[in-house]
């Protein structure tokens, strides 16, 4: 499975609900709240001020793994 940017947060943690860590340790705390269900990765990148590339190279790397 590859993670895209325009998957939404909350079908990454539907997944594997340890790739949160990555979400957490760039500031994204509310994993479970209804953006996390609405909003893309680059979307909530955004609204964050994250690189979105480099978070989506660490949920490949550890999806790879899988």
């Amino acid at each position: 499975m590859v993670i895209t940017k325009d998957m939404c947060v909350g079908e990454v943690l539907d997944m594997d609900q340890s790739a949160g860590i990555y979400f957490l340790e760039i500031g994204m705390h509310c994993l479970g709240c209804p953006s996390a269900r609405g909003e893309s990765i680059e979307q909530a990148c955004a609204v964050h001020g994250n690189d979105c590339d480099a978070l989506l190279a660490k949920l490949n790397a550890h999806f790879a793994d899988k």
